[in-house]
């Protein structure tokens, strides 16, 4: 049994960030219904290509990474009989979930006060931009704008001399960081609801998700009341450990270093690169050594390193005892055999996706397809126990897709 069989998320919201949420829970186990729009669906749902992947008519990863394991209805809120339908569904629910607006929320009738006059035990969960208080909370945003421009991701990666910041490195990056902190947080709540019978109000924004990932970072800063500076491209990881820091290989991939110990490591280092000699020179051979002549070590670990392809080191690497990683792109990660190993990639009906990322009694979650637009809605009306007259009624009035 997942953990949250039998809790019932009702989801108001549109794309990445809080519907990521709604599929976290989906994963374990709640069952999620997504109200879309009875016209135009997710916004979401129109967004098919991202740099140089695009996709056509068939299943859209672009939907499908946040709404795995959901059941979609076409709803209209803005007229009385959709909010009725809204209201029954929210009778039923564990949790509300929402992205909309302040203004749209009160507007529609969906705000906190309205959806707990209707079912006062219900947990009331929202994402939002910038955070519920302050001048600002009223103001959308996206995963570029708050988590990451604003909370200080991009600028503490771009080098000072670019000429333009630096993007982050795929779609939904921050809207699902902050998902599953949304997720989690709902998690807690339903357990003070259990121990308590209190429900709570559950907050969390893509700015405050964006400075929790670089906390250190900033921590750091505010201490020393200095910002981090990005290293110039081409610019090894430590400047007194040879053994952190990235080195290219013949096929123009990465390794990536990090051995936090140079000392302790260096020997095995030699070993695998078949260089022992290095183990034993005089310029290395002690951690005050390795830190005083860094640039020597980098210059001769780039040659080496240059004569291999990332495949031919990965696998010569393998019982290096260091902590080391190959530097995979997003299709390499598919060959991955550790990442196989543990169900990181999951099949959902006709596409594989990612995972999220907690387990339970080490077992992947069951993983669903995302539901077509509005293609659960007769079903979801029955089961709230209307007839095929009254749904016919809320079909021609507009209310229903």
């Amino acid at each position: 049994m997942r953990p949250l069989e039998g809790i019932r998320v009702l989801e108001v919201a549109m794309y990445g960030f809080v519907p990521s949420a709604g599929g976290v829970l989906a994963d374990w186990g709640a069952e999620v219904i997504k109200v879309e729009h009875a016209v135009t669906g997710d916004p979401q749902r129109g967004l098919k290509q991202t740099g140089n992947l695009k996709v056509g008519d068939g299943p859209n990863p672009n939907i499908w990474h946040a709404n795995r394991g959901k059941r979609s209805l076409g709803l209209d809120m803005s007229r009385p009989e959709g909010k009725e339908v809204l209201d029954e569904l929210t009778r039923r629910a564990d949790v509300f979930l929402t992205s909309f607006l302040p203004r749209s929320r009160q507007k529609l009738g969906i705000d906190v006060e309205d959806v707990r006059a209707v079912n006062p035990k219900i947990i009331y969960a929202r994402g939002s931009a910038l955070g519920p208080r302050g001048l600002e909370s009223d103001k959308g945003g996206f995963d570029m704008t708050a988590f990451w421009a604003r909370a200080s991701s991009a600028a503490s990666i771009t080098p000072r001399t670019a000429d333009s910041m630096t993007p982050p490195p795929g779609p939904a990056y921050g809207d699902t960081i902050s998902g599953t902190n949304l997720a989690g947080g709902i998690a807690a709540a339903l357990f003070r609801r259990e121990r308590t019978g209190e429900p709570s109000v559950v907050d969390v924004s893509l700015l405050g998700s964006g400075l929790w990932a670089m906390g250190q970072t900033i921590a750091l800063s505010q201490l020393l009341d200095e910002p981090l500076q990005a290293p110039e491209p081409g610019a090894h990881g430590s400047p007194s450990n040879p053994l952190s820091g990235l080195y290219r290989t013949s096929d123009g991939r990465f390794l990536s270093l990090v051995m936090l110990q140079p000392g302790r490591y260096w020997p095995d280092v030699c070993r695998h690169i078949d260089r022992p000699e290095l183990a034993d020179d005089p310029r290395f051979c002690s951690v005050e050594q390795l830190a005083a002549n860094t640039a020597e070590a980098v210059q001769i670990l780039r040659e080496v390193f240059a004569t291999r392809t990332l495949a031919e080191w990965t696998e010569r690497l393998g019982t290096l005892s260091g902590p080391w990683a190959p530097v995979q792109d997003s299709l390499q990660v598919g060959s991955d055999p550790q990442i196989r190993a543990n169900e990181y990639l999951l099949s959902a009906g006709d596409l594989e996706v990612v995972s999220s990322p907690v387990q339970f009694d080490v077992s992947a979650p069951k993983v669903g397809p995302a539901p077509e637009f509005a293609a659960q809605t007769e079903e979801i009306l029955m089961e709230l126990g209307l007839d095929w007259e009254r749904i016919i009624e809320l079909k021609t009035a507009g209310a229903v897709t």
